[in-house]
């Protein structure tokens, strides 16, 4: 047992120190290297210093928050989510913003670069963005939910019931019932810290398929492989906006806008439909009912 648990500690770190490197050393070969990680002239160490603190804390926030509840997954106690505070659904928002901020401070502190084009925060119109991102959040939410639905359908017709979770995630009913207000800030958080973690921070330097693939298992916890399918359609969504756009904005807005609907008005109202014992018995039809609240 202790030996699983020192595998299931370990290799989540291994992993995201590697994942960090990897993301210095692409950023620096994509000429995204900041001004203070570059060797200085009379070989003084602070550049080296920095690079390394910026990594480690790049790494914590990867351990912590992609790789470590992935391989935990499955083993941990069921959460009593009637004693979580509402500070704590901030606390990974805040360590990724932590992370980008420290790569920031100790890259650029005392330069004149431009940082802000980097992260992708800034915006020629920014109400274009804003109208873009509405636009780009209803159609993304409405075409996934119809791949969803209908992959749904497919195993629902193929394999029956066995094949649909009879339950989302418990998270996901306890979110809904929180209070409005705390699910816009939720929302907003989401919007704004993942998009500038994933999209603004990761995306430049290690590209849409390295930051996507991160994205989607900072989300395998849930362990429900619909949710998975959902989430990578939505990031991809995103990465194309961030490219196209040279912006995060309009991918915030899309993401801010996709997690409001979902948490103030879709699950809420699936939620009412699905009966105590699973999606099968429910009013409304099993496929979309599961698609409407796994994710």
């Amino acid at each position: 047992m202790a030996g699983s648990l020192l595998v299931r500690l370990l290799l989540p770190l291994l992993a995201a120190a590697a994942c960090a490197w990897a993301v210095d050393r692409l950023a620096a070969r994509r000429g995204l290297d900041p001004p203070g990680f570059r060797p200085s002239p009379d070989g003084h160490p602070l550049p080296a210093i920095r690079r390394a603190l910026a990594l480690t804390v790049l790494a914590a926030a990867l351990w912590i928050g992609v790789f470590a509840p992935m391989a935990m997954a499955g083993s941990q106690p069921e959460v009593d989510f009637s004693r979580v505070e509402p500070a704590q659904l901030f606390l990974l928002h805040f360590l990724f913003a932590v992370a980008v901020a420290a790569w920031y401070l100790l890259g650029f502190a005392g330069s004149a670069s431009r940082w802000t084009v980097q992260l992708g925060l800034r915006a020629r119109r920014p109400l274009e963005e804003l109208g873009i991102g509405l636009v780009a959040g209803l159609a993304g939410w409405m075409a996934v939910l119809g791949i969803l639905v209908a992959l749904g359908a497919a195993a629902w017709a193929v394999g029956g019931d066995e094949l649909l979770p009879d339950q989302p995630p418990a998270m996901v009913p306890w979110l809904a019932g929180l209070p409005v207000w705390l699910r816009l800030a939720v929302s907003l958080s989401a919007g704004v810290v993942e998009e500038g973690f994933f999209r603004g921070f990761l995306q430049p330097r290690a590209g849409i398929a390295l930051s996507t693939a991160l994205f989607v298992l900072a989300h395998a916890g849930y362990q429900q492989p619909l949710m998975l399918v959902g989430i990578t359609l939505l990031s991809l969504l995103f990465a194309l906006l961030v490219r196209w756009r040279q912006s995060i904005w309009a991918a915030v807005v899309a993401h801010t806008l996709f997690d409001a609907v979902q948490l103030l008005v879709v699950v809420p109202t699936a939620l009412d439909y699905l009966p105590q014992a699973g999606v099968a018995g429910g009013l409304m039809p099993a496929p979309l009912s599961t698609a409407l609240t796994v994710w």
